[in-house]
């Protein structure tokens, strides 16, 4: 270093800026579950009810607090030797999945009020949703790996606790421990796949990772590979992937109703991010690694998934709840698809992954609220509990059979069809013919079991003389909070209906 260097050398920053606007979103939201937490201690009993509108308020202001980052331009924590590497970045792809992650907590919690008043302990509650919710907001900020797995771990380890937050339910612990047992095993072999892909590049961080990737030396270069597909299985896990997807139906049964809708959506926002996180930036240069091992994985997901709902029976117990359980497993399918995609492509806009997961958040949101709602009088989640809803609640079955439509792709569900020909557009461009058709055949599948569950809808209700004693609860009034989040999640699908580019177009840009 030459003398004239050395003041310059002096001069330069040595501690890292903080934007605080730039990671207002996840801050907010976690602060405020830390407030709750505290505020607990404090608040009777019988205003509990309180903390479940300070959560519902928090989440809001979290989700306004996106507008200012409009400009998608905004980067902190960056290398004080190299500022253009940063561990949080608020670009297209970041601001798009906050947003679908805090507006699905918030639909969330509105379905959540009335469960906390009844069975849940509410400072508890409060406090874990909002953690969560706060780690899937970090989660699609994140550029190096070591905020990416702390991100996944905490948007994971509250969800556990939430799946088995029902006391003296064992159905509840079951399923928590389920989870939590298959959580633990997929973290742990990605961290193994992350230390691989250290100890070959010298690097957590993403942009560098794929830099170094392509220069790998030959000795390193299975250790490289293993990295890659190793880390790809703790995100596989969170997609509910096949075969990292048995605990998906046990647990959304296990889980109170509105945790199943967080998983559903949320859950699988957190695994889609991190998945396309680290195949599109980081390991590019091993597209011929995760490229073909995506595209199996999305061909056996919605086929299983499709399968297995088809196989549910009407009458069963909880069948309301495994069908969607088995419908969002054949989701995370068409998901996939353009992940896989980019690996022939050749481009990072796996946009049509995020459309696509953006329209499904609106509709399986809204799907679940409506179970919520009905299970209060029928508390068996049977689908053919649904038989007749149109002449006891027509507006609530209208919206439900709207709903249903959406997932199957059939109008006048426009935004669940055009968000299918997008994922299909995907496959077809990126040559991946066989993808393609796999999917259509799924689509097909599922279209029975939709159309058989909205069929149930519309009949005349079933004639017992025991019937009649339930009339009188079935007429109850509907908790305002659960009415207010079926309204706004219909409303958004029909407005994404009828101007569906307000989401598809992000499958036409660049999101980083």
């Amino acid at each position: 270093m030459t003398l004239a260097a050395a003041p310059q050398a002096l001069a330069a920053p040595v501690v890292q800026s903080v934007d605080w606007l730039a990671i207002a979103p996840p801050t907010i939201t976690a602060v405020a579950a830390l407030l709750i937490l505290v505020a607990d201690l404090f608040v009777a009993e019988r205003r509990k009810a309180f903390l479940g509108y300070a959560a519902i308020a928090s989440l809001a202001v979290a989700v306004v607090s996106l507008l200012p980052l409009r400009k998608a331009d905004r980067a902190t924590f960056c290398l004080t030797t190299a500022p253009d590497v940063c561990s949080y970045t608020a670009d297209r792809f970041t601001l798009v999945i906050q947003f679908l992650v805090l507006g699905g907590a918030l639909v969330t919690a509105l379905i959540s009020v009335t469960e906390t008043r009844r069975r849940l302990p509410a400072g508890e509650y409060w406090f874990l949703l909002l953690s969560s919710a706060a780690g899937a907001a970090l989660l699609p900020a994140a550029r190096d790996l070591a905020t990416l797995v702390v991100a996944l771990e905490v948007a994971s380890l509250p969800a556990f606790a939430l799946v088995g937050l029902r006391r003296g339910n064992r159905m509840s612990s079951e399923a928590a421990l389920k989870f939590f047992l298959s959580s633990v095993t997929a973290t742990a072999v990605m961290l193994l796949g992350v230390s691989f892909v250290y100890a070959t590049t010298g690097s957590l961080h993403l942009t560098r990772i794929a830099s170094r990737m392509e220069d790998v030396p030959g000795q390193l270069d299975t250790l490289a590979q293993a990295g890659v597909a190793l880390t790809l299985v703790g995100f596989a896990f969170k997609t509910a992937a096949v075969p990292f997807h048995f605990w998906v139906p046990d647990t959304y049964v296990g889980a109170p109703l509105p945790v199943a809708a967080y998983l559903s959506v949320i859950g699988k926002a957190v695994g889609f991010s991190g998945l396309i996180l680290v195949t599109v930036i980081a390991f590019p240069a091993h597209a011929d690694v995760w490229g073909p091992a995506i595209a199996v994985l999305a061909a056996l997901t919605m086929t299983a998934g499709n399968v297995a709902a088809v196989r549910q029976s009407p009458t069963r117990a909880d069948s309301a709840v495994r069908l969607l359980a088995w419908s969002s497993v054949g989701q995370a399918g068409y998901l996939l698809v353009p992940i896989a995609a980019a690996a022939w492509s050749g481009d990072v806009r796996i946009g049509s992954t995020v459309a696509y997961a953006l329209m499904y958040a609106v509709v399986n949101l809204g799907a679940f609220a409506v179970v919520a709602l009905v299970a209060r009088t029928k508390p068996l989640n049977r689908i053919s509990d649904y038989r007749g809803l149109y002449a006891t609640r027509p507006v609530t079955a209208l919206v439900l059979g709207f709903f249903l439509l959406c997932l199957a792709g059939l109008p006048p569900g426009i935004i669940g069809l055009f968000a299918k020909v997008t994922v299909f557009s995907a496959a077809v461009d990126a040559g991946l013919g066989w993808l393609a058709v796999v999917m259509g055949v799924n689509v097909v599948i599922a279209l029975y079991y939709y159309l058989q569950w909205t069929a149930q809808l519309f009949r005349a209700p079933q004639e017992a003389p025991e019937a009649a004693p339930e009339a009188a609860p079935a007429r109850r009034r509907a908790p305002a909070l659960v009415t207010a989040a079926i309204a706004l999640t219909a409303a958004a699908g029909v407005v994404l209906s009828g101007w569906p580019q307000l989401v598809l177009r992000f499958a036409a840009v660049d999101l980083f």
